[in-house]
Order: structure tokens, then sequence, then C-alpha cells
């Protein structure tokens, strides 16, 4: 019994400062958000002695951290549904319809999978700029389903694969073509890994600066990660008004990370199971 509670005190004390050291940088942009620009060049360690709405306002109206609010859920709604469409249509295929290449097809997936953004930058943007899509939503849109469509097709092939296929033989017998057996048994039975490949891409789109900043030059269509970049040079004097556009970049993903972290890590193992 000793020996037990000597292991769980050993394992509890690291992941207890672990927890301290994730949760402590979110808690001082939040203390330094409440101060004033003074109170911060005095002391920025000390803590707020009030509750000040100021420099949030001031972010959120002035900067223009709602309009760049909005591109994000824009194009992070935009790109997640074609992600769930096409990845779980390409999931189906490759994990229940047999047909010739369909090997050599999924270890194309996988290879997309460790190609780096940095990688393809140069080109794609010489690519998105010969067909006008440069700053434009819809360029920004599929350059996001293009660099995590591998990821949802692999987790969604794996997430399929361990479906019998004996439903599908009978759905087939039943009448259904192909479509009728995707969307009357696939999606149905695919909405646990659906729905946790959508918050993790989620997730990813809405965290990303690099392809959103090569994508989007102009200050009108920058999305939220872009806009609070940006905040930094603008308001290199005020940097309680720049911890207000960090805190609210980052009010969603820590929404998403309380109230669904279940889904997250059902998303992250859902490739490690064989079919």
């Amino acid at each position: 019994m000793p020996g037990m509670r000597l292991s769980r005190w050993l394992l509890a004390v690291p992941m207890s400062l672990l927890a301290l050291a994730t949760i402590y940088p979110l808690l001082f942009t939040a203390n330094v958000a409440m101060k004033t620009r003074r109170d911060y060049i005095l002391d920025r360690f000390s803590l707020t002695d009030a509750l000040r709405w100021d420099n949030i306002s001031t972010a959120w109206n002035s900067a223009g951290m709602s309009r760049y609010f909005v591109n994000s859920l824009l194009v992070v709604a935009l790109s997640v549904v074609l992600l769930l469409l096409l990845g779980s249509m390409a999931g189906f295929a490759l994990s229940q319809l047999r047909f010739r290449g369909s090997s050599a097809l999924f270890l194309g997936c996988l290879a997309g999978l460790f190609v780096p953004f940095q990688v393809v930058m140069v080109p794609l943007a010489r690519i998105m700029a010969d067909t006008a899509l440069i700053d434009t939503y819809p360029g920004l849109i599929l350059v996001y389903v293009a660099q995590f469509l591998p990821f949802t097709v692999f987790l969604m092939t794996s997430y399929y694969k361990m479906i019998p296929s004996e439903i599908i033989d009978a759905a087939r017998i039943d009448g259904n073509s192909v479509y009728g057996v995707y969307r009357r048994i696939m999606l149905p039975l695919g909405t646990p890994a659906l729905l946790s490949v959508g918050i993790l891409n989620t997730l990813f789109c809405w965290n990303d600066v690099l392809m959103a900043l090569v994508m989007m030059p102009s200050a009108e269509h920058r999305t939220l990660m872009v806009g609070v970049t940006s905040l930094r040079g603008q308001y290199s004097d005020d940097i309680p008004t720049f911890a207000s556009g960090v805190l609210i970049a980052a009010i969603p993903v820590l929404v998403v990370y309380l109230f669904l972290q279940r889904q997250i890590a059902d998303g992250v193992a859902a490739g490690s199971t064989k079919g």
C-alpha cells in the first residue's frame, strides 16, 4: 500500500506541475489584459486590482478583431465541412470498396501526412496567384482542405475498416446503391469519428498562422490568428491591448478543449486501431 501511494505521488506531482505550466500563460495573459498601460509598465507581474474590459473592447472594435473573428469562422466552417465530406467519402471507398490501386492511393494519402506546408509553400503560392485565388476565401479554404485532407482520410479509413463488411453486403442486397450505402449506413455509423476529426480539423484551421499569412496578405481578409500577430506591431507600446487580442483568440479554443476533450482524445486514438 505505501508503495502504491508513493507511485501515485510520483505521477501526480509532475502532472500537476505540467498542468500549472500550461495554465499559467493563459492566466498571465488574462491578468495583463485587465490592466491599464500604466499598471503594466509599473509592475507587469502583479495581480490586477479590478476587472477592466476597456482593452478587450479596444481590441475587438478598434483593432479589427471582430472582423478577423468573422473571417476565421467563415473559413474554418467551410473548410471543415469540405474536409468531412471528402474525407468520409474517401474513407468509405478506401476501406470498403475494393478497386485497383486502392492500396497505392491510401499510401499516397499517408505520404501526404509527411509533407509540411513549408515545402510546398512557394509553388502553391504561385499556383494560387496564377489562378487569382490569392487573398480570397476560396483560395484559403482550398489550401486548408489540401493540407488536412490526408489526415482526415487516414482517420476515416481506419475507422471505417472496423465496420463489418457484412453490413455493407446486406445494404447492397436490400437494393442500396453505393451512394445509398454511404448516406444511409456509413455516415450514421461514422458519426463518432466524424465528430472527433471535425473537432481536430477545426482546431488545426483555427490555430493556423502560416498558411493564412501567405494566402491572405490584405488586412481586410486576415484570419483571427494573423490579426493577433499584427497587433504585436500595431500595439507594441500597449501590451494590455495585445494581450486582449490573444485572449479573444484563445477563448474559442479553450471552450472546445473544455467541453469536447473526450472527442478530441478519441480522434487522436482513432487511427491507432487496426481494422
